[in-house]
């Protein structure tokens, strides 16, 4: 029996008639309902023709989770009075419910990417629906792409809408090619904001750890919100494992307390969708909560303001979950979630100040994932770099340029990015590339069950408390008796059906964990290098925890890691041990060998080395090593330790002070003697001494005077006034021949004062005056000047004074114009 009062009370159905009439005239919708309204529930039954009359149609509806795909199947089945399975039917990843007779069908969008894949006509289904576009997960946008090509080339009758459950739906409307927007308004009741930041400050989320601080402020908090207000409690968090610490703070609360996320059993999800009127309930959940599922009972939201989003390391080859700031459109809907039924609360456990600085949106999966699997989708569709497909955004170059490589390395596309036979069977394997490749090579080598095991764990991360120890946590699943090894054994099965045929494998089973993650992750085989230190084969350093079982292990295929911020290393979570020919087995593509020369240690090292990526397998002294990387790399120590490595002797050092003086003064033709300049120019003026060294003592031998003299501009004919521009020495009237420092921002000639008697005006060189440091016969300074004749005028009368007394020996003329210049006391100049 249909349930008309139940779909009377939706609030989507008034906006179903101009949904009909948008998708009559254009064939395509945006359909913006706030979560509750029904969009997910009675739009599918109205468009097959289930409730309201119509003919009977056959509709997909396409869910970015299987735990809503799942709920929002058995609502449908519960509107209509029938049982899943009957008119209304769901397949997600190793499960599937439908009929004969099922015309409404809930899919993941994982599930509809395989389907298109084997029959882009989608023969047999007039209307697709894709839910919750908005919180813009790849495989949803990768799904309307598809869709969108199977409308415009084979199918221009198919029906799409986009439901989004918040009003940005703009993009999704040009994407659809300027598709209706549809919206309906939600019967929403008023939620009170309490702002409860904890007392102290918190550390920030980085990688996926949250520090514990903050989860007992959030258990607090759901105790203050059980105190203060009536009505069930929803608790968003940003993962399992935050859900399992909040749950043993609360031991105790006068409330049910359960769990709800992707990997809950089915009977929790059940209980938790379908309410109880036996006591309150504290539903701790992940943003699986936000608008995929109704809670019923709800009056309190307490959120810890967290979530979690994929990021990739591509240059690491490191990509995992991490844990962010949830955005401001994820707080509001989850506020909204105690507004459904009644008006409620939400506290939120941050300072309100810090509200305006959060982001607007989630990030697009597509702009921060691991795009290997979206770029074998995309290879297999036909279209290799995804330049054709319509994407709200298009993915990063660097991105798709990684995820190319990838492929390409465990054969799933050829040279020119087109799919090969292989990649397509690993696309329909419903794993990432790395893994669907782990699962084909690893079942010949250890048996298709002990590859299908491995491989089955590596899909979905087993709970910390079975440790880091891949081959131990596979004893584990396999005898436990928990949610987790219950979902493992059923992967196991279907993994097992896609490689039934394949035969072999012997040995123990640590040894195939080993070969099958190292497999899954070639780049990150990773050798030993002591106390719990090993180097990746990406170049990527990484350390397990104390205590871990793992710090002995010569070899490790890395399967799990990630690398806290400002870490010089990845933390391994998962590994399994392996030795070095397990690890060329499985990376053979990455082992090289060759020649190096290089500058280490303050010399030139020559070796012939054997790598396996950034790991070094072997490693030989080369003797002989050519000569064109010995000079590469005397440049590369001239660089990193400086000019100073060649002989310079004070004429050298001169020299080049005199060229920069006039490049600075006069520029070209004069060279820049910069160190810059001339570690670029070396071929210049170091050859051919450069090119006949080998080692540093050869450096040190090479005259730099008469290397730089080589720069001199020669052929202009400039070079022969070096002299005449910029003098060694300048004589001065008592004939002493003085030194020019040019090392200065200025020339400087530092003289006894007596010596320039008689000399009017500050001598020059290239036009520029230099600076005269007058000093005492002694030779101590006495002043300094840039120009001698102010200096005679308005400065000699006081330095006469205080020298003379001090040196009355020698000559201290009233008028030092007019005398002659001399280096000697009175006495002597009587004597001559």
């Amino acid at each position: 029996m249909i349930r008309t009062d139940a779909l009377a009370q939706l609030p989507v159905r008034t906006a179903v008639p101009a949904l009909e009439r948008a998708l009559d005239d254009r064939g395509a919708a945006v359909l913006c309902a706030p979560p509750g309204t029904g969009k997910t529930t009675l739009v599918p039954l109205v468009l097959a023709g289930l409730a309201g009359g119509g003919p009977v149609r056959r509709v997909l509806v396409a869910e970015p989770r299987r735990i809503a795909a799942r709920a929002a199947a058995r609502r449908m089945a519960w509107l209509i009075g029938e049982q899943v399975g009957g008119r209304v039917g769901f397949t997600v990843r190793g499960e599937r419910v439908v009929g004969r007779d099922t015309v409404v069908e809930v899919v993941t969008t994982g599930v509809l990417l395989q389907r298109l894949q084997r029959d882009q006509e989608l023969a047999g289904v007039d209307a697709v629906i894709i839910d919750e576009c908005h919180e813009r997960h790849l495989d949803a946008d990768t799904v309307a792409a598809f869709l969108l090509d199977v409308r415009e080339a084979i199918r221009p009758d198919l029906r799409l809408v986009a439901a989004s459950a918040t009003t940005d739906a703009q993009g999704w409307a040009r994407l659809l090619g300027d598709a209706p927007v549809v919206e309906a308004q939600g019967v929403s009741h008023p939620v009170e904001v309490v702002w409860a930041p904890p007392a102290a400050p918190v550390r920030p989320p980085h990688g996926m750890r949250v520090d514990p601080a903050l989860l007992t402020h959030v258990a607090a908090t759901v105790r203050r919100a059980l105190t203060e207000r009536d009505g069930d409690v929803l608790c968003f968090l940003p993962g399992v494992g935050e859900i399992g610490r909040v749950a043993g703070q609360l031991a105790g609360v006068a409330a049910e307390v359960l769990q709800v996320h992707g990997r809950a059993p089915a009977a929790v999800q059940d209980a938790v969708l379908a309410g109880s009127s036996d006591g309150r309930r504290v539903v701790l959940a992940t943003s699986v909560a936000e608008s995929s599922l109704t809670v019923p009972g709800v009056r309190v939201v307490v959120d810890s303001g967290l979530a979690r989003e994929p990021r990739t390391d591509h240059a690491r080859g490191l990509s995992a979950l991490t844990t962010v700031r949830a955005s401001q459109a994820a707080g509001r809907q989850r506020a909204g979630r105690a507004g459904r039924e009644a008006p409620g609360a939400v506290y939120r456990c941050w300072a309100q100040a810090e509200d305006g600085r959060l982001a607007r949106f989630p990030s697009p999966e597509i702009k921060v994932a691991d795009l290997a699997a979206f770029a074998l989708q995309a290879a297999c569709w036909g279209d290799p770099d995804a330049s054709g497909l319509a994407l709200l955004d298009p993915p990063p170059a660097g991105a798709i340029s990684a995820a190319r490589e990838v492929l390409t390395a465990v054969g799933a596309v050829d040279a020119d990015g087109r799919v090969t036979d292989r990649g397509v069977r690993m696309s329909r394997l419903g794993l990432h590339p790395r893994l669907a490749r782990a699962l084909l090579d690893g079942a010949a080598e250890v048996g298709g069950r002990r590859a299908a095991e491995v491989v089955a764990l590596l899909s979905e991360e087993p709970p910390r408390e079975y440790g880091d120890d891949l081959a131990a946590a596979l004893r584990t699943a396999r005898r436990g008796g928990d949610g987790y090894a219950a979902r493992w054994r059923q992967e196991v099965r279907r993994l097992s059906s896609s490689v039934k045929d394949a035969a072999g494998g012997s040995g123990p089973d640590d040894a195939a964990v080993g070969l099958v993650a190292a497999l899954a992750f070639p780049e990150r085989v990773a050798r030993a290098r002591g106390e719990g230190a090993f180097l990746m084969a990406s170049g990527t350093g990484a350390e397990l925890r104390d205590g871990s079982g793992l710090r002995s292990a010569p070899w490790l295929a890395v399967a799990v890691a990630d690398r806290p911020a400002h870490a010089a290393s990845a933390r391994v979570r998962l590994a399994a041990v392996i030795d070095e020919d397990t690890a060329r087995a499985a990376a053979g593509h990455l082992v090289r060998g060759g020649e190096e020369v290089h500058w280490a240690g303050g010399d030139v090292v020559a070796r012939r080395v054997e790598r396996l990526g950034a790991v070094e397998l072997s490693v030989r002294p080369l003797k002989q090593p050519a000569p064109g990387p010995v000079r590469e790399a005397l440049v590369e120590g001239l660089r990193r330790e400086g000019l100073g490595l060649l002989r310079w002797t004070r004429e050298s050092e001169q020299l080049r002070e005199r060229l920069a003086f006039l490049h600075r003064e006069l520029g070209a033709p004069w060279p820049d003697v910069s160190e810059g300049t001339l570690l670029e120019r070396t071929e210049q003026w170091l050859e051919p001494e450069l090119s006949r060294a080998r080692r540093r003592s050869d450096l040190a031998r090479i005259d730099a005077g008469q290397a730089l003299r080589r720069l001199l501009p020669w052929t202009t004919g400039e070079a022969v006034r070096l002299d005449e521009l910029a003098p060694e020495r300048i004589e001065v009237p008592s004939g002493s021949r003085i030194r020019v420092e040019y090392g200065g921002a200025q020339p400087v000639l530092a003289v006894k004062l007596q010596e320039l008697f008689g000399l009017r005006e500050t001598p020059r060189v290239a036009g520029v005056p230099v600076l005269v440091h007058l000093l005492s016969p002694a030779g101590r300074p006495a002043a300094v000047t840039a120009d001698l004749a102010s200096f005679w005028r308005d400065g000699y009368r006081a330095v006469r004074a205080e020298l003379r007394g001090r040196y009355p020996k020698h000559p201290w003329p009233e008028d030092p114009t007019t005398v002659e210049a001399t280096r000697f006391t009175k006495a002597r100049l009587k004597r001559e």
